[in-house]
């Protein structure tokens, strides 16, 4: 007897999966939309929630732990009542895709055209403009450059070479030049991780793996950029792993880029990461005073000869920059691109005053990074707990209310979605973070004390952290 707490789609408005599905593509991008999210189908509605599929379990899991809560915001935006979004894995489409494909294969056979190589060779793309002629150094990133220059050279050892730091901090301009200096006498393959994950679902759907494993596995140089992003994804790892494997045996010089160093490296198996470990490690630290100027001065020439005579940035202003604008080079050279705008709009060259209305948002941010870590300990700190006392499976009250406090502060001051922030938390299910957050939210109305609470850890975290480090 069917469950008379559902409600059949019949009986209720259905919502349009078009008009969703062309909110997606302006959310998310044409990239994003193209390679994952038109591979949905919506299967069935019913009271309070909706039934979606795809056609593998690797697909499903990439979406319900980078897009799924973003979707559901975009669902709930045309009906209030659907409360979560059921996606499952469809075998019958897998299998209708991939006859699909056979059949588009056969058509295009006549053109001699490779699926492999119009979803590889073709993206192995190297940027002429970013070599190690144009990469300004100091202190901070020295020593990256100079083990970056001895592998080019092949002067070096180091195998693999893993470099890591923050967002816009020249990783990927290292791997850049590495493979454009290299590319002339050797086989490079340079690839972001996302991109190798994209090109591996695609050749396990179009049975075209033994294809997919040659073409990596013949490469003189290996470089992959953002490797985090392979966080979660078991088939993929096994596959990365063997090819790892295949690479040093055969000699390649192998070149990694992260935001983190191997060990902090989340859902990644420890064999890959102790690999990782096994070569050379280096960071490359935020960029200071010295190399800030220093960039400052470099693009304002480049600039200077690209617009010639439209382009004049005070020495003033590039000293302001250089000292304001600290969280990364990307950061820097995107107010510096603000600033000749308003120069060539207005044709003036703006003052001081007139530089901080247009970068106020960049000013205003924090220079300290909000991490998971950082709330957990300050919580911990305010509440006079233990770290593992919070993430632990206990439900002691003296313990329930700060864990909740935590996992609050997360979702408000920072990015990650709530299956994420469910991970963070010792492997929590995502709806036991919305209890937590919604918990905290109606205390908040009725509890003075709470509120200040919160307030002032709030305060800790976004402007005190480098005095309250644990």
């Amino acid at each position: 007897m069917e469950n008379k707490n559902i409600i059949k789609t019949e009986q209720l408005i259905k919502i349009s999966w078009e008009k969703i599905q062309t909110d997606m593509r302006e959310k998310f991008g044409n990239d994003i939309y193209d390679s994952w999210l038109r591979k949905i189908s919506f299967d069935d509605e019913f009271n309070n929630y909706i039934l979606l599929s795809v056609t593998t379990r690797f697909i499903r899991d990439w979406i319900t732990s980078r897009y799924l809560d973003q979707i559901l915001s975009i669902v709930r935006s045309y009906k209030t009542e659907i409360s979560r979004i059921e996606l499952i894995v469809n075998e019958k489409q897998n299998t209708k895709e991939i006859q699909n494909t056979d059949i588009k294969k056969k058509n295009i056979q006549g053109n001699n055209i490779s699926f492999i190589k119009d979803h590889i060779f073709q993206y192995n793309r190297i940027d002429p403009n970013k070599s190690f002629e144009n990469f300004i150094t100091s202190s901070s990133n020295k020593l990256a450059f100079e083990a970056s220059n001895k592998v080019s050279n092949k002067t070096s050892h180091y195998n693999p070479l893993y470099i890591y730091g923050g967002v816009g901090m020249g990783k990927t301009h290292l791997l850049n030049a590495i493979g454009l200096k290299l590319k002339e006498e050797s086989k490079v393959m340079l690839i972001s991780a996302e991109r190798f994950m994209y090109q591996f679902v695609k050749s396990i759907k179009s049975n075209e793996m033994v294809k997919f494993k040659e073409y990596f596995r013949n490469s003189d140089v290996f470089l992959i950029d953002d490797i985090q992003f392979m966080n979660g994804k078991e088939a993929m790892q096994e596959e990365f792993f063997h090819t790892f494997n295949s690479l040093l045996d055969k000699g390649s010089q192998i070149i990694i880029s992260a935001d983190r160093p191997p060990n902090k490296l989340t859902r990644i198996q420890e064999r890959i990461k102790s690999r990782f470990s096994g070569g050379l490690v280096i960071d490359i630290q935020p960029p200071d005073y010295d190399l800030r100027y220093k960039i400052i001065k470099s693009k304002t020439e480049e600039l200077k000869n690209y617009y010639t005579d439209q382009v004049n940035i005070s020495e003033e202003i590039q000293l302001f920059l250089s000292k304001e604008i600290k969280n990364s080079i990307r950061e820097l050279v995107g107010a510096l691109n603000r600033i000749v705008s308003f120069s060539r709009i207005y044709k003036k060259t703006p003052n001081i005053s007139e530089t901080k209305i247009v970068l106020k948002d960049l000013l205003n941010v924090s220079e300290n990074k909000v991490t998971v870590d950082l709330i957990q300990s300050l919580v911990c700190k305010f509440f006079k707990i233990s770290k593992t006392e919070m993430l632990s499976s206990r439900r002691s009250r003296y313990l329930v209310r700060p864990r909740q406090t935590a996992i609050y502060l997360t979702k408000l001051l920072t990015t990650k979605s709530l299956p994420e922030i469910g991970r963070d938390f010792s492997n929590r299910d995502h709806t036991t973070v919305i209890h937590s957050i919604k918990t905290i939210e109606a205390l908040k109305k009725n509890d003075i004390q709470l509120c200040n609470n919160i307030d002032n850890l709030k305060n800790q975290i976004l402007y005190n952290n480098q005095n309250n480090e644990i």
